[in-house]
Protein backbone atom coordinates (compact mmCIF):
# COMPACT_ATOMS: atom_id res chain seq x y z
CA UNK A 1 0.00 0.00 0.00
CA UNK A 2 1.36 3.54 -1.10
CA UNK A 3 1.43 6.25 1.53
CA UNK A 4 1.45 10.21 0.75
CA UNK A 5 2.43 13.01 2.90
CA UNK A 6 0.71 15.99 2.25
CA UNK A 7 1.49 19.58 3.67
CA UNK A 8 -1.70 22.04 3.58
CA UNK A 9 -4.20 19.07 3.29
CA UNK A 10 -6.62 21.76 5.40
CA UNK A 11 -6.77 23.85 1.83
CA UNK A 12 -8.38 23.17 -1.18
CA UNK A 13 -6.16 21.32 -3.16
CA UNK A 14 -5.65 19.15 0.11
CA UNK A 15 -8.46 18.24 0.32
CA UNK A 16 -9.35 17.19 -3.07
CA UNK A 17 -5.67 15.25 -3.36
CA UNK A 18 -6.67 13.42 0.20
CA UNK A 19 -10.11 12.10 -1.24
CA UNK A 20 -8.22 11.43 -4.50
CA UNK A 21 -5.56 9.13 -3.11
CA UNK A 22 -7.58 7.64 -0.79
CA UNK A 23 -10.08 6.43 -3.64
CA UNK A 24 -6.89 5.22 -5.21
CA UNK A 25 -5.75 3.05 -2.33
CA UNK A 26 -3.08 5.26 -0.63
CA UNK A 27 -2.44 6.04 3.20
CA UNK A 28 -2.81 9.77 3.36
CA UNK A 29 -0.81 11.07 6.16
CA UNK A 30 -1.56 15.16 6.09
CA UNK A 31 0.20 17.59 8.61
CA UNK A 32 -2.13 20.57 10.22
CA UNK A 33 -1.10 23.31 12.10
CA UNK A 34 -2.09 23.22 16.29
CA UNK A 35 -4.15 26.30 17.12
CA UNK A 36 -6.42 27.46 18.85
CA UNK A 37 -8.90 27.42 16.25
CA UNK A 38 -9.27 23.81 14.25
CA UNK A 39 -9.84 25.15 10.70
CA UNK A 40 -10.75 21.32 9.21
CA UNK A 41 -14.47 22.20 7.42
CA UNK A 42 -12.63 20.48 3.86
CA UNK A 43 -11.95 17.28 5.21
CA UNK A 44 -14.13 16.73 7.94
CA UNK A 45 -16.18 14.26 5.99
CA UNK A 46 -13.00 12.53 5.99
CA UNK A 47 -12.18 12.47 9.23
CA UNK A 48 -15.79 11.55 10.61
CA UNK A 49 -14.98 8.07 8.05
CA UNK A 50 -14.38 5.72 10.80
CA UNK A 51 -13.51 3.33 7.82
CA UNK A 52 -10.98 5.85 7.06
CA UNK A 53 -9.30 7.89 9.65
CA UNK A 54 -6.94 5.99 11.87
CA UNK A 55 -6.34 3.43 9.74
CA UNK A 56 -5.82 5.09 6.34
CA UNK A 57 -5.78 8.48 6.75
CA UNK A 58 -3.93 10.36 9.82
CA UNK A 59 -3.17 14.21 10.67
CA UNK A 60 0.12 15.12 12.04
CA UNK A 61 0.55 18.62 13.96
CA UNK A 62 3.20 20.40 13.02
CA UNK A 63 4.64 23.47 11.43
CA UNK A 64 6.52 24.91 8.10
CA UNK A 65 8.75 26.86 10.44
CA UNK A 66 9.28 23.91 12.68
CA UNK A 67 11.86 22.07 11.06
CA UNK A 68 12.33 19.25 14.02
CA UNK A 69 8.97 18.16 13.83
CA UNK A 70 8.29 17.67 10.30
CA UNK A 71 11.55 15.88 10.15
CA UNK A 72 10.31 13.37 12.39
CA UNK A 73 7.14 13.18 10.84
CA UNK A 74 9.35 12.48 7.80
CA UNK A 75 11.44 9.88 8.90
CA UNK A 76 8.49 7.86 11.34
CA UNK A 77 6.02 7.45 8.29
CA UNK A 78 8.44 7.00 5.60
CA UNK A 79 5.94 8.20 2.82
CA UNK A 80 6.39 6.62 -1.16
CA UNK A 81 4.96 10.47 -2.16
CA UNK A 82 5.19 14.03 -0.43
CA UNK A 83 2.53 16.88 -1.69
CA UNK A 84 4.05 20.12 -0.74
CA UNK A 85 0.38 22.39 -0.71
CA UNK A 86 1.08 24.64 2.18
CA UNK A 87 2.13 28.31 2.62
CA UNK A 88 0.49 32.17 2.27
CA UNK A 89 -1.21 31.36 -1.28
CA UNK A 90 -2.54 34.70 -1.76
CA UNK A 91 -0.66 37.28 -4.13
CA UNK A 92 -2.41 40.46 -3.32
CA UNK A 93 -1.87 39.80 0.57
CA UNK A 94 1.97 39.41 0.19
CA UNK A 95 2.25 42.68 -0.32
CA UNK A 96 1.01 43.14 3.12
CA UNK A 97 3.14 40.50 5.00
CA UNK A 98 5.65 39.98 2.37
CA UNK A 99 8.22 38.44 4.78
CA UNK A 100 6.26 35.54 6.25
CA UNK A 101 5.12 34.72 2.86
CA UNK A 102 9.01 34.47 1.68
CA UNK A 103 9.23 32.60 5.01
CA UNK A 104 6.38 30.11 4.37
CA UNK A 105 7.00 29.61 0.32
CA UNK A 106 10.55 29.66 -0.32
CA UNK A 107 12.03 29.11 2.85
CA UNK A 108 10.22 26.35 3.94
CA UNK A 109 10.35 24.52 1.05
CA UNK A 110 14.55 24.66 0.89
CA UNK A 111 14.16 23.12 4.89
CA UNK A 112 11.65 20.57 3.45
CA UNK A 113 14.07 19.52 0.26
CA UNK A 114 16.91 19.54 2.56
CA UNK A 115 15.20 17.21 4.69
CA UNK A 116 14.45 14.60 1.95
CA UNK A 117 18.01 15.26 0.68
CA UNK A 118 19.35 13.38 4.48
CA UNK A 119 16.63 10.59 4.33
CA UNK A 120 17.51 6.94 2.95
CA UNK A 121 14.66 5.96 1.17
CA UNK A 122 13.30 9.71 -0.33
CA UNK A 123 9.88 10.34 -1.11
CA UNK A 124 8.74 11.57 -4.51
CA UNK A 125 8.09 15.42 -4.43
CA UNK A 126 5.40 17.34 -5.94
CA UNK A 127 5.89 21.28 -5.43
CA UNK A 128 3.05 23.83 -5.93
CA UNK A 129 4.41 26.51 -7.93
CA UNK A 130 2.25 29.10 -9.13
CA UNK A 131 1.48 31.38 -12.90
CA UNK A 132 2.32 34.42 -10.69
CA UNK A 133 5.91 33.52 -11.37
CA UNK A 134 5.35 34.63 -14.80
CA UNK A 135 4.08 38.20 -13.02
CA UNK A 136 4.34 40.28 -16.78
CA UNK A 137 5.22 37.68 -19.21
CA UNK A 138 7.34 38.00 -22.53
CA UNK A 139 4.73 35.25 -24.36
CA UNK A 140 0.99 35.73 -24.48
CA UNK A 141 0.48 32.40 -23.23
CA UNK A 142 3.06 30.51 -21.17
CA UNK A 143 5.01 27.25 -21.23
CA UNK A 144 7.93 25.53 -19.27
CA UNK A 145 10.38 27.47 -21.09
CA UNK A 146 8.85 30.79 -20.68
CA UNK A 147 10.93 33.47 -18.47
CA UNK A 148 10.42 34.18 -14.57
CA UNK A 149 9.14 38.03 -14.45
CA UNK A 150 7.24 38.00 -11.01
CA UNK A 151 5.75 41.22 -9.67
CA UNK A 152 4.37 40.38 -6.42
CA UNK A 153 6.24 38.53 -3.49
CA UNK A 154 4.39 35.45 -3.54
CA UNK A 155 4.85 35.35 -7.45
CA UNK A 156 9.32 35.78 -6.01
CA UNK A 157 8.78 33.03 -2.85
CA UNK A 158 7.24 30.74 -5.51
CA UNK A 159 10.32 31.61 -8.24
CA UNK A 160 12.20 30.56 -5.77
CA UNK A 161 10.90 27.77 -4.81
CA UNK A 162 10.19 26.70 -8.34
CA UNK A 163 14.16 27.12 -8.90
CA UNK A 164 14.75 25.31 -5.94
CA UNK A 165 13.11 22.16 -6.89
CA UNK A 166 15.11 22.35 -10.29
CA UNK A 167 18.31 23.00 -8.33
CA UNK A 168 18.11 19.74 -5.88
CA UNK A 169 16.69 17.10 -9.17
CA UNK A 170 19.58 18.10 -11.16
CA UNK A 171 22.32 18.29 -8.09
CA UNK A 172 20.88 16.22 -6.00
CA UNK A 173 18.89 13.42 -7.72
CA UNK A 174 15.95 14.03 -6.33
CA UNK A 175 12.47 13.01 -7.70
CA UNK A 176 10.78 16.33 -7.49
CA UNK A 177 8.27 18.18 -9.97
CA UNK A 178 7.33 21.42 -10.07
CA UNK A 179 3.27 22.13 -11.05
CA UNK A 180 3.12 25.82 -12.46
CA UNK A 181 -0.12 25.97 -11.47
CA UNK A 182 -2.77 28.56 -13.07
CA UNK A 183 -5.42 30.16 -11.40
CA UNK A 184 -8.23 27.14 -9.80
CA UNK A 185 -11.28 27.10 -7.85
CA UNK A 186 -13.48 25.40 -6.32
CA UNK A 187 -16.92 25.40 -3.68
CA UNK A 188 -14.01 24.73 -1.41
CA UNK A 189 -11.90 28.21 -1.85
CA UNK A 190 -11.68 30.73 1.02
CA UNK A 191 -13.90 33.61 1.06
CA UNK A 192 -10.67 36.23 0.39
CA UNK A 193 -10.32 35.04 -2.91
CA UNK A 194 -11.90 37.07 -5.54
CA UNK A 195 -13.83 34.13 -7.00
CA UNK A 196 -14.92 32.42 -4.02
CA UNK A 197 -16.25 36.15 -2.89
CA UNK A 198 -18.10 36.40 -6.40
CA UNK A 199 -20.13 33.46 -6.01
CA UNK A 200 -20.82 33.48 -2.28
CA UNK A 201 -22.11 36.88 -2.86
CA UNK A 202 -24.54 36.36 -5.78
CA UNK A 203 -25.99 33.22 -3.90
CA UNK A 204 -26.48 35.60 -1.10
CA UNK A 205 -28.16 38.25 -2.89
CA UNK A 206 -30.09 35.53 -4.35
CA UNK A 207 -31.58 34.81 -1.53
CA UNK A 208 -32.37 38.27 -0.87
CA UNK A 209 -29.53 39.95 1.26
CA UNK A 210 -29.37 43.42 0.86
CA UNK A 211 -25.81 43.67 0.07
CA UNK A 212 -23.77 45.31 -2.96
CA UNK A 213 -20.69 43.56 -3.92
CA UNK A 214 -17.29 45.44 -3.96
CA UNK A 215 -14.81 44.37 -6.46
CA UNK A 216 -11.11 45.83 -7.51
CA UNK A 217 -10.12 45.91 -11.22
CA UNK A 218 -12.57 44.31 -13.34
CA UNK A 219 -10.72 44.05 -16.67
CA UNK A 220 -7.66 41.74 -14.51
CA UNK A 221 -8.04 38.44 -16.42
CA UNK A 222 -6.98 34.95 -15.12
CA UNK A 223 -6.91 31.26 -16.09
CA UNK A 224 -9.16 30.09 -14.33
CA UNK A 225 -9.03 26.05 -14.00
CA UNK A 226 -11.43 23.96 -11.62
CA UNK A 227 -8.95 22.91 -8.76
CA UNK A 228 -10.87 18.88 -8.73
CA UNK A 229 -9.11 18.68 -12.17
CA UNK A 230 -5.68 20.32 -11.07
CA UNK A 231 -5.24 17.27 -8.01
CA UNK A 232 -5.32 14.85 -10.85
CA UNK A 233 -2.17 16.46 -12.71
CA UNK A 234 -0.47 16.08 -9.09
CA UNK A 235 -0.58 12.82 -8.81
CA UNK A 236 0.16 12.21 -12.47
CA UNK A 237 3.63 13.97 -12.17
CA UNK A 238 5.05 11.65 -9.59
CA UNK A 239 3.90 8.60 -11.64
CA UNK A 240 6.02 8.79 -14.24
CA UNK A 241 9.56 7.72 -15.04
CA UNK A 242 11.52 11.06 -14.98
CA UNK A 243 10.87 13.98 -12.60
CA UNK A 244 9.98 17.15 -14.75
CA UNK A 245 8.03 20.58 -14.24
CA UNK A 246 4.55 21.46 -15.65
CA UNK A 247 2.80 23.84 -16.86
CA UNK A 248 -1.09 23.01 -15.37
CA UNK A 249 -3.46 25.56 -17.11
CA UNK A 250 -6.96 25.63 -18.48
CA UNK A 251 -5.53 27.28 -21.66
CA UNK A 252 -8.56 30.00 -21.43
CA UNK A 253 -8.61 33.51 -20.24
CA UNK A 254 -11.47 35.02 -18.22
CA UNK A 255 -11.90 38.83 -16.86
CA UNK A 256 -12.82 39.27 -13.27
CA UNK A 257 -16.02 41.05 -15.13
CA UNK A 258 -17.00 38.14 -16.95
CA UNK A 259 -16.42 36.11 -14.03
CA UNK A 260 -19.52 37.82 -11.97
CA UNK A 261 -21.77 38.24 -15.20
CA UNK A 262 -21.49 34.08 -15.38
CA UNK A 263 -21.60 33.75 -11.34
CA UNK A 264 -24.78 36.51 -10.91
CA UNK A 265 -26.50 34.90 -14.45
CA UNK A 266 -26.32 31.55 -12.43
CA UNK A 267 -28.14 33.18 -9.38
CA UNK A 268 -30.87 34.50 -11.70
CA UNK A 269 -29.43 38.36 -11.38
CA UNK A 270 -28.03 38.80 -15.09
CA UNK A 271 -25.82 41.67 -14.68
CA UNK A 272 -24.70 44.81 -17.01
CA UNK A 273 -22.13 46.92 -15.65
CA UNK A 274 -22.18 50.68 -16.41
CA UNK A 275 -19.75 53.52 -16.34
CA UNK A 276 -15.86 53.64 -16.66
CA UNK A 277 -12.99 53.20 -14.18
CA UNK A 278 -13.27 52.97 -10.63
CA UNK A 279 -17.34 54.71 -11.22
CA UNK A 280 -18.22 51.23 -12.79
CA UNK A 281 -20.85 49.55 -11.62
CA UNK A 282 -23.05 46.43 -12.61
CA UNK A 283 -26.80 46.81 -12.40
CA UNK A 284 -29.71 43.77 -12.72
CA UNK A 285 -30.34 44.27 -15.74
CA UNK A 286 -34.19 44.64 -15.60
CA UNK A 287 -34.62 45.80 -12.33
CA UNK A 288 -31.98 48.45 -12.27
CA UNK A 289 -30.69 47.49 -8.61
CA UNK A 290 -26.56 47.93 -7.74
CA UNK A 291 -25.51 44.78 -7.16
CA UNK A 292 -21.71 45.42 -7.76
CA UNK A 293 -19.83 48.13 -7.27
CA UNK A 294 -15.73 48.76 -8.12
CA UNK A 295 -13.97 49.93 -5.15
CA UNK A 296 -10.40 51.12 -5.69
CA UNK A 297 -9.18 49.85 -2.24
CA UNK A 298 -9.13 46.50 -3.69
CA UNK A 299 -6.77 47.39 -6.71
CA UNK A 300 -3.52 45.71 -6.24
CA UNK A 301 -0.41 47.84 -6.14
CA UNK A 302 0.86 46.19 -9.71
CA UNK A 303 -1.75 43.28 -11.54
CA UNK A 304 -0.05 40.74 -13.39
CA UNK A 305 0.05 40.88 -17.28
CA UNK A 306 -2.41 38.72 -19.21
CA UNK A 307 -1.28 35.01 -17.28
CA UNK A 308 -3.25 32.02 -20.02
CA UNK A 309 -1.33 28.83 -19.87
CA UNK A 310 -0.19 25.84 -22.00
CA UNK A 311 -0.60 22.92 -20.73
CA UNK A 312 0.54 20.73 -23.91
CA UNK A 313 3.27 19.11 -21.98
CA UNK A 314 0.69 17.59 -19.69
CA UNK A 315 -1.36 16.35 -22.18
CA UNK A 316 1.70 14.88 -24.13
CA UNK A 317 3.07 13.25 -21.36
CA UNK A 318 0.83 12.57 -18.64
CA UNK A 319 -2.27 12.71 -20.13
CA UNK A 320 -3.82 15.35 -18.77
CA UNK A 321 -6.62 18.28 -19.55
CA UNK A 322 -8.56 20.79 -17.95
CA UNK A 323 -12.04 20.21 -18.71
CA UNK A 324 -13.61 22.74 -16.83
CA UNK A 325 -12.48 26.54 -16.97
CA UNK A 326 -13.61 30.35 -16.48
CA UNK A 327 -17.51 31.01 -16.49
CA UNK A 328 -18.53 27.04 -16.15
CA UNK A 329 -16.10 27.30 -12.79
CA UNK A 330 -18.01 30.19 -11.74
CA UNK A 331 -21.43 28.52 -12.18
CA UNK A 332 -20.21 25.65 -10.09
CA UNK A 333 -19.25 27.85 -7.63
CA UNK A 334 -22.51 29.33 -7.39
CA UNK A 335 -24.72 26.41 -7.51
CA UNK A 336 -22.25 24.86 -4.78
CA UNK A 337 -23.17 28.03 -2.32
CA UNK A 338 -27.41 28.10 -3.08
CA UNK A 339 -27.48 24.81 -1.77
CA UNK A 340 -25.62 25.14 1.11
CA UNK A 341 -27.38 28.59 1.98
CA UNK A 342 -30.76 26.69 1.28
CA UNK A 343 -29.67 24.01 3.85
Amino acid sequence: MRSALLTGITGQDGSYLAELLLERGYTVHGMVRRSSLFNRSRIEHLRSDSGLYGKRLFLHYGDLEDATTLRRILIRIRPHELYHLAGQSQPGLSFEIPESTVREVGLATLSLLEMVRDLDEQPRMFLASSSEVFGNPVESVQDEETPFRPVNPYGCAKAFSTNLGRVYRQAHGLFVCNGLCYNHESPRRGESFVTSKIATAAARIAQGAPEVLELGNLDASRDWGYAPEYVEAMWSMLQVATADDYVVASGTSTSVREFAQAAFEAAGLPLVFEGEGIAETGRHSRTGEILIRVNPKYYRPIDPARLVGNSAKARRLLGWKSRTSGRAVAVAMVESARRESAR
